[in-house]
Parts: C-alpha cells; sequence; structure tokens
C-alpha cells in the first residue's frame, strides 16, 4: 500500500492476516460438510488443479497477506501450533505443548523431535529463534509477521527443543499469531536469504508439501512432501498428504475460472461471485463458504488529507454508504452488511449496526454542517474546491469493482465526488505506508482481536494517520491484559472509538466461497478461512 521509506520499522505492522474463533460453514449443492459429494475410501495420488484469480508476487508465506497466493504457499509451511475453526481453541502443531507466564510476557515453546526441512535440516529450538530474530527484517510485505513479534525483548533457546520468547510488555495476542502462516518456520538457509530473494525463489519449509515452481502471474506448482509426519493435531490423516501434486493457476477474470471448473479443466476456483453462482449450482461442483474474522471489508480513511481531516465529512460517508444494498447487489449469497468495524465472526466483537445504519439525509446535513455546498453539479464545493475523493484499490477479488462502483454511486448522491484507482496488487502495501491516497478498500483477516491494533495503532504502521489518543491506550491495555472480561471491554471500546470517529467505512464482511469439483473431498477450512489440503484427496 505505498511508496517506500523504512520498511524494517517497527511500525510497519498489519495488513492482511487471519482466522476465526467461530466459524459459518456452509455448502451449497449436494455437499455440506466441506468436502465433495459421495462417500468412499480415501486414495491417495494425482493433481489438484486450483484457478485463483490474482498472484502476489511472491511465494515467501511470511511476507505474503493475500489470499489467493495463500492458498499455495501456506503448505509450505508448518506453524508452532494451529487454531481448531471450530472452537477457536490453539492446538498443538509443530510445538507438542506451551507454557504462558502469568503476566502474558513469556511463552515457552516444547517442539516436537524428528521434524526436518525439505532440505534435510532440523527443526530445532534455534532454528525457531533464527526465524523470529529475522522478521523484524522482512520489510514491505512482512507486516503481519513484524506486528505478531512486535515488542519482542528476546527468543532465546533453552535447550535443542525449547524456546522462550518474551516480551517488553505483556502481549495477549502471541499465542494465537504462532498458529498463522506468517510465523510458518523456515529453514535456517531459508532465513538467511534476502526478503527478496524468499518472495521470488521461494522458502524451505517443512510443510506437507514443497514448491517444485513459480511463474509469477501464471502458476504456482507443489509436490508432496515424501515422509512428511508431524502434521497439525487438527488434520484426520496421519503422515504424508494424500494428493501428489497442487497446481494453483492464475486466472483474473471470474467467467473464466468459472467455465473451467465446469468443463474438468480445474478442480477447484476462488472467489465465486454472485454472477457465476448459478451457473455452478446444481452440476458437478459444490460451492463452499466461510466467513473470515478481522477487519471487514471498508474504506481505510487516509485523515491526513484536507477534504477527510474533519471528521464530519468522513462520519458523511458512513451514513452516505447503504451496505445492504451492497451485499445483495454485489456479493455472494450469504455474506451480510458489516455492522462494526470487525465482523462478528471476531472474538470479542461488538454490533454497532446503529452507528453504521443508512442516512443520506443525515449525511447530506453534516457536509451543510461542515462548509460543503452542492454545486450545478451536484457535487459539492469549498472555497473553490470540489468534495473529491480517490479510492485506491487492488483485482484480488471479482467484487471489488462492482463494490466500488456502487459506493461511488451512493457518495455522489450527497455531493461527493468519487475517483477510482486500480493499483496492482504488488503496489498496495507500499501506496498505504506511503501516506500518499485518500482512501483504500480493503479488508483484514484474523481471528483475534488484536488485529484491530495492527490496523489501527499510532505506534504501529498507522496506514490511516489517525492522531495519537484514547484509541490507542484501549488498543494498548487489550494487548496487555489476560482478564478476558476486560479484555472485550476495551476491545468493544476501540470499535466503537473507530467507527464513531469514521476512521474505517465498513462496508460489507468478507465470505470466502469457493467452487469444488464433487470429485474432490475434504477440502477444508482453516480457521482463517483459507484452504487445507493435507486431508483433501481426489475420487
Amino acid at each position: 500500500m505505498r511508496a517506500l521509506p523504512d520498511f524494517r520499522s517497527p511500525r510497519w505492522a498489519a495488513l492482511t492476516a487471519l482466522l476465526s474463533t467461530s466459524v459459518l460453514l456452509t455448502a451449497c449443492g449436494s455437499s455440506t460438510d466441506g468436502s465433495g459429494t459421495g462417500g468412499g475410501k480415501p486414495q491417495s495420488g494425482g493433481t489438484l488443479t486450483f484457478a485463483v484469480g490474482s498472484d502476489a508476487g511472491c511465494v515467501d508465506p511470511q511476507q505474503v497477506a493475500s489470499n489467493d497466493t495463500l492458498y499455495s504457499v501456506r503448505h509450505i509451511v508448518d506453524s508452532l501450533t494451529d487454531q481448531d475453526p471450530k472452537t477457536g481453541k490453539i492446538v498443538p502443531w509443530l510445538a507438542k505443548s506451551w507454557d504462558i507466564s502469568s503476566d502474558a510476557r513469556t511463552f515457552t515453546f516444547r517442539l516436537r523431535s524428528g521434524v526436518t526441512f525439505s532440505d534435510g535440516s532440523e527443526l530445532t529450538a534455534q532454528v525457531v529463534k533464527d526465524n523470529f530474530d529475522a522478521v523484524p527484517k522482512l520489510g514491505a510485505l512482512g507486516t503481519l509477521a513484524q506486528g505478531y513479534l512486535s515488542g519482542v525483548k528476546s527468543t532465546a533457546v533453552v535447550d535443542p527443543l525449547t524456546v522462550r520468547v518474551t516480551f517488553d510488555e505483556p502481549n495477549a495476542q502471541f499465542l494465537q499469531a504462532t498458529s498463522t502462516h506468517s510465523l510458518g518456520i523456515e529453514s535456517s538457509a531459508s532465513v538467511q536469504k534476502t526478503p527478496q530473494r524468499k518472495c521470488s525463489d521461494g522458502v524451505i519449509g517443512s510443510g506437507p508439501f514443497v514448491l517444485k515452481s513459480y511463474v509469477q502471474n501464471r502458476s504456482v506448482t507443489l509436490a508432496k512432501r515424501t515422509g512428511y509426519d508431524w502434521g497439525s493435531s487438527l488434520w484426520t490423516k496421519k503422515g504424508e498428504a494424500y494428493l501428489d501434486k497442487l497446481v494453483f493457476k492464475v486466472v483474473p477474470e471470474a467467467g473464466v475460472r468459472a467455465g473451467s471448473l465446469q468443463s474438468g479443466q480445474v478442480d477447484a476456483i476462488s472467489s465465486v461471485g454472485r454472477a457465476n453462482e448459478a451457473a455452478l449450482k446444481g452440476g458437478q461442483v459444490t460451492l463452499q463458504r466461510r466467513a473470515n474474522p478481522g477487519v471487514v471489508f471498508g474504506l481505510g480513511l487516509n485523515t491526513s488529507r484536507p477534504v477527510l481531516k474533519d471528521a464530519r465529512v468522513r462520519q458523511a460517508i458512513l451514513f452516505a454508504v447503504d451496505r445492504p444494498q451492497i451485499a445483495d447487489a454485489v456479493f455472494p449469497t450469504g455474506t451480510q452488511a458489516a455492522t462494526s468495524v470487525l465482523a462478528h465472526t471476531t472474538p470479542d466483537y461488538t454490533s454497532l449496526a446503529s452507528d453504521l445504519s443508512f442516512d443520506a439525509a443525515k449525511a447530506k446535513s453534516l457536509l451543510d454542517k461542515a462548509g460543503w455546498k452542492t454545486g450545478s453539479d451536484g457535487i459539492r464545493t469549498k472555497d473553490g474546491k470540489k468534495l473529491s475523493l480517490t479510492i485506491n484499490w487492488i483485482p484480488n477479488s471479482a467484487t471489488n469493482q462492482p463494490a466500488l462502483e456502487l459506493i461511488q454511486q451512493q457518495l455522489k448522491a450527497v455531493g461527493i465526488e468519487v475517483l477510482l484507482k486500480q493499483l496492482q496488487v504488488t503496489q498496495l502495501a507500499p501506496t498505504l505506508q506511503s501516506g500518499d491516497y485518500d482512501a483504500a478498500w480493503g479488508n483484514t483477516t484474523r481471528a483475534d482481536p488484536d488485529i484491530l491494533r495492527s490496523s489501527f495503532s499510532t505506534k504501529l504502521a498507522n496506514f490511516y494517520r489517525i492522531p495519537a489518543g484514547a484509541l490507542d491506550t484501549a488498543l494498548s491495555a487489550q494487548a496487555a491484559t489476560t482478564d478476558t472480561a476486560k479484555r472485550k471491554q476495551l476491545v468493544g471500546q476501540a470499535q466503537q472509538l473507530i467507527v464513531q470517529n469514521a476512521y474505517y467505512a465498513p462496508v460489507v464482511e468478507l465470505q470466502t466461497q469457493l467452487g469444488v469439483s464433487n470429485k474432490v473431498h475434504d477440502l477444508n477450512f482453516d480457521a482463517s478461512s483459507r484452504i487445507q489440503l493435507h486431508d483433501t484427496w481426489i475420487g
């Protein structure tokens, strides 16, 4: 999201994350369990071909935030822990157990023995330390990992299979962070590479698949890791994956992806939109859906821009947006209009529906009070300048452009001119960091409310140039407490401050919808609404 200042700054802390404690998982068609239809015994072998809409330009899981790319590269690395998508509980993976100090400053992990990376090297406490020590140096794309490790005092090797991570301040979110792809563990050889080289060449992980080839904007190909035997405790199959090969093809056009699935050229597709639902239903395809937790799809408003410095203008934007209309007209069936800056599946979500109701009259009144008068063309002016803002967006979802075009119409109806500026996926992060933008369309997925701190704290990335104040206090306090009731109250306060000050304009909750051939079985969502393919088989 921006130009290129100091990418190594600890302020670089958030973009697109993960997970969910409460899950909405449904399927259209004849399957309701997130897998293909029919029974039968799982079979080993075969290739799964998956069409995605975009490529992040990087195949290092620690640096990638885009779902379309994470579908593939997540399978290269394992994490210390995993998160149950049904309960939100953190469970063992590479770490067989852990202890957390009463003040949530110190986390001690005991690692499984016998784990190896695909280059033959062994997983040790030193490897974990090497990974965590290198995260602050990741640069522009490593915002999530950097945010999760922000405030680390030390990572220490206790013994060959025990590692201790200590923070300067209480850090309640860290255990959940260890379940994410952003803190997936890579071999020491990979850690020593530059972030740029890791992006282009990939990394060595201990995961159930290994990277075989990457052609930017065309494909990612993975092969089964022979001898893999240390999967997440959530997985049904023990040992190696069923599938021999995974091929992820980049197919930007939603209609072409749908047609490829119908014709059998591919086995699954990402980002099924409303326009393609009818064609895919009733055939040999299952539609799988899951609501994403975290920061909802919306407009991040740069409060340092002249037009947006006035809170009344930002608040007018919130009231001018008709969220149910956008959800119903553009997004997949079942998508919910936003009722807070957090999706309702996020722990400690607070409903602020009354603050986010559509009210064009109130929007106009706020703009009147701010001194913006309606011109002959319907666009408001003040001191000879138009009330105009540009929204930056990236084509990583088929719903982005039609949603923004509808928002453009809705804001025009109250006198705000909106220009839409499409960026390449790789341009969004540096653009946000530079601050040279008015508004940006996006969302951030994570099943922990600390995603608010990552996205809105002035002590971290502060993409929206929010002034320091009460919001910082609430965000820092929720990260420091282990009292669940107190944390819920502080997270609720933070949501209210963000919405009432209109630092962000929530629009709709992201719902991941995939199209999956009925010959594909047990293609499951993980807690981040991304896919887990270790247990998947074709037959």
